[in-house]
């Protein structure tokens, strides 16, 4: 009993002399051993794999693995940063780190295909996917690094979100813990480059300029991106003026951009590349994460949290969502995005509490369970975390707010007669999606103020009366328009806005940020809580568009990802409706044609009439938590 208890105090003092170092780049060094190995797959190729060894001998660790297209750099003798945010904690217990280069990027061989398809019935050694590379990568470390304890989690953000989920649906019994975290998952539906079947034109050119570019051998070295002539994207892209002429910029070598030209429909091309289609029967334990405010993979998070709901009932899914840029849970400390403030270092919050803990659990067995709630939500407008058993919560009330006339927003359906709004859409004066664009498009426009595009000529708006008691949101909103256009197609740009009292101060009751001022400088801001496009030939199917008749009313119904906000009493709700977003969304030609081939002759104003009468009422359709 005696060496047990010296055994156990020398145990205690070993920990809080690791807790008191500082985790630094010298001391990951001087306690880890770098191994860079090729592991070769089922099918004879090799992917060049990064592994962090801890050199403490004293226990088996768990193995904790990302599977990038980014690259598992630094190549050769230096050690990949991981002391810079949370992942710190995980040098300090001990994990064994692996990064890999996926099949056919950087170091790694074969031939590289964007959002790989999941190939459900594999009859032979050639047929490969992402879960099969996963598999034998995992297969490997296991049999081979002796000082492992046969646990194997896998995490990533965004792109490596998407192998994570493909690592979930592997099967390997070894992999305990899965973490897609912002992972793609539909990139025609919601992900990065379209939303509900419109392009988003800033995110796509400049990464697959850059990214998309072959790599004909393995190599350290990545691909330079477009060389843009000036620093203004709203003139460079209305410059261009077709699709068409941005994939002669592209040259032929930009493969996945060619393919996207090719399939302006959800065909089978995109259907297959729907990382849901994986996600049935798996075995780990899950943990989503995403971000309200994510402007690259907002719907992934929501979408891969309710696809394994329903697709695998059995096993342990749990969703966080904070209110954050892509990202931004595992750099900086999440207390702010743009104007808005969040009261609380949500990003440290959620390391400590969540991500830390569930990794440690279910992968070292340390401690009890964490008590993670099914979903952790993060509300803004009060800057609450609530936990609730399912998403969306129960208690909520799918309410519908009607758009009226003069402007207003009721929630009684209209009784007049006659009533609609009408704006001008002119593709050659598309609506900025910020009003300062500059190259890169911004990630604080998902919060942005809304007063720039309030004040144009073709962006209608819709309000409620000031609020007389707190409204709360939670989970998808529904766009309900019905419509008349003078053309036949156009697109629409739903925007859900919180409007502050002209004189606003900071609540006594929202959680104060380290040295805070009370006053908060808001006065006015129409903050944008949620917006979504629906390029309207969609309406009626993804896979079969439809042309509008001139003149006649129509139905266009869409999604907007969840929301999680509190409209605080004395403020407004609006509705902003706008038909371009420019140019985070390419422009639509407003006629029928293909837009990725059109010319620019095809590009006509369209007069666009929103209906808000008793036979043809528009609302938004609000999941109003009671």
């Amino acid at each position: 009993m005696k060496k047990l208890l010296v055994f156990l105090l020398l145990l205690m003092l070993q920990q809080a002399g690791i807790s008191a170092q500082t985790i630094d780049q010298e001391w990951f060094k001087k306690n880890y051993t770098k191994l860079e190995q090729y592991i070769t797959m089922r099918d004879g190729v090799k992917l060049f794999t990064s592994i962090y060894l801890p050199k403490d001998s004293s226990e088996k660790h768990p193995i904790l693995m990302t599977r990038t297209p980014y690259s598992c750099a630094p190549y050769g003798n230096e050690y990949r940063n991981f002391t810079s945010n949370h992942y710190r904690e995980y040098l300090k217990e001990g994990y064994i780190l692996v990064y890999q280069d996926v099949r056919g990027r950087w170091m790694s061989e074969s031939e590289f295909e964007d959002v790989r398809p999941y190939l459900p019935n594999k009859r032979q050694k050639t047929d490969i996917d992402e879960t099969t590379d996963t598999y034998d990568t995992v297969e490997w470390l296991v049999k081979n690094l002796k000082q492992n304890n046969g646990n194997v989690g896998v995490f990533g953000i965004s792109y490596p979100g998407f192998y994570s989920s493909m690592a979930a649906a592997s099967g390997h019994p070894a992999i305990k813990a899965v973490s897609p975290q912002a992972p793609v998952t539909d990139w025609f539906m919601g992900d990065d480059f379209h939303h509900n079947g419109a392009f988003f034109l800033m995110d796509a050119f400049s990464f697959y300029s850059g990214f998309g570019k072959p790599r004909p051998a393995p190599t350290t070295s990545g691909p330079k991106g477009f060389d843009f002539p000036h620093n203004d994207a709203y003139r460079f892209y209305l410059e261009q003026g077709t699709l068409a002429n941005l994939t002669r910029l592209t040259g032929d070598s930009i493969r996945f951009w060619k393919q996207m030209m090719e399939h302006p429909n959800y065909d089978s091309w995109w259907q297959a590349r729907d990382a849901r289609k994986a996600l049935f029967q798996l075995k780990p334990t899950m943990l989503i994460v995403g971000g309200l405010f994510d402007a690259e993979d907002c719907y992934g998070a929501w979408n891969t949290y309710k696809a394994i709901e329903k697709q695998s009932p059995g096993v342990k899914n749990n969703l966080v969502m904070g209110p954050w840029f892509h990202g931004q849970w595992a750099r900086g400390n999440g207390s702010s995005l743009g104007n808005v403030r969040f009261g609380s270092k949500t990003s440290e919050w959620y390391a400590e509490n969540i991500e830390i803990p569930f990794f440690n659990y279910y992968l070292k067995g340390k401690g009890s369970e964490p008590k993670i709630a099914e979903a952790t939500i993060f509300y803004t407008g009060i800057n609450k975390w609530r936990q609730h058993d399912t998403w969306p919560p129960a208690g909520v009330d799918e309410t519908p707010l009607y758009f009226a006339n003069g402007g207003k927003l009721s929630f009684s359906a209209p009784s007049e007669t006659s009533g609609e709004t009408r704006y001008v859409s002119d593709p050659s004066k598309p609506v900025p999606f910020t009003p300062e664009i500059s190259l890169r498009r911004s990630r604080e426009y998902m919060t942005e103020d809304q007063r720039f595009a309030s004040r144009r000529p073709d962006v209608v708006v819709f309000q409620t009366e000031v609020l007389e008691e707190d409204l709360t949101l939670a989970g998808p909103v529904l766009a309900d328009l019905r419509v008349k256009l003078s053309t036949t197609d156009a697109d629409f740009v739903v925007k859900l806005i919180d409007v502050f009292p002209d004189t606003f101060e900071y609540p006594s009751d929202w959680p104060l940020e380290e040295n805070a001022s009370l006053n908060y400088p808001m006065g006015g801001y129409q903050m944008l809580v949620r917006g979504e496009i629906m390029r309207g030939r969609f309406r009626n199917s993804f896979e079969k568009p439809e042309a509008f008749v001139p003149g006649k009313i129509e139905t266009v119904r869409f999604q907007l990802p969840d929301v999680a906000h509190t409209f605080r009493k004395g403020h407004r709700l609006m509705i902003q409706v706008q038909s371009s977003w420019f140019p985070l969304v390419d422009r639509n030609p407003q006629q029928f044609v293909n837009v990725y081939t059109c010319t620019e002759k095809d590009f006509i104003p369209s007069e666009i009439r929103i209906q808000h009468n008793s036979g043809a009422a528009s609302a938004v359709v609000l999941p109003v938590l009671k």
